[in-house]
């Protein structure tokens, strides 16, 4: 959820996009994106990958071609792309220079996957709009699902504040939102209340909560872990 969490930070309607990688993340990407229903053109250098992305349509369409050659990137189309995501995370040259070759060419978005801060740091330099940390975020996502399993899921909205998916408590069962007050003590807003399937969004304060429902709450981090869970 939270390295893709710039898909739903994008305004994706009627967009068009490209994923140069087709690793673990590139694929999950694609995956993502084209269950969503949305047209997107899947490349690597590494022809297997290309044949494993069409044998499992995973993409629209997948091509193979070296990235860091301006005039392979120019003639696939990847420069008329709205958004291009370059998921080469482990190979330090070929991701800084793919992403300069893009950014360049005026494409409006660059997603780009790192492998550490200074990896970060130059992608950025270099002018990639977004940075991505699949495998910190992956290691920060098990240790809250390790030490708060009542966190269904979460989405950081920055690195202070975030709306999670959290298990009513036996503590808060058959107490209506007006009695719990938990804006008042625990700084904490209730989005949606529902079953993990059907949610009730703006709950009204006489919404009785019984445990084992999901409450969809924003706060900061600080106050989530305040939760009786």
């Amino acid at each position: 959820m939270k390295s893709l969490n710039f898909l739903a930070n994008s305004n994706t309607k009627n967009r068009q996009f490209a994923v140069i990688g087709l690793g673990r993340f590139g694929r999950a990407v694609c995956a993502s994106l084209h269950k969503m229903g949305y047209e997107v053109l899947g490349t690597d250098i590494d022809e297997r990958l290309v044949n494993q992305a069409l044998t499992q349509r995973i993409a629209s369409h997948a091509i193979q071609l070296d990235s860091t050659e301006p005039e392979s990137l120019k003639e696939a189309g990847i420069f008329e792309m709205d958004t291009v995501i370059v998921a080469i995370g482990n190979y330090l040259q070929e991701s800084i220079i793919t992403t300069l070759n893009v950014k360049e060419a005026g494409v409006e978005q660059v997603v780009s996957k790192a492998s550490s801060e200074i990896h970060g740091k130059v992608l950025r330099r270099v002018g990639a709009d977004r940075v991505v940390f699949p495998e910190y975020e992956a290691g920060c996502a098990l240790a809250s699902n390790l030490t708060q399993p009542a966190f269904l899921d979460r989405f950081e909205l920055d690195i202070e504040n975030s709306i999670v998916e959290v298990l009513v408590p036996r503590e808060f069962h058959n107490q209506t939102l007006s009695q719990l007050d938990l804006r008042k003590r625990f700084g904490l807003n209730v989005l949606a209340i529902g079953n993990g399937e059907k949610f009730i969004t703006n709950p009204n304060p006489s919404q009785v909560l019984k445990e084992g429902l999901v409450m969809v709450v924003i706060g900061s981090n600080k106050n989530l872990q305040r939760l009786p869970l």
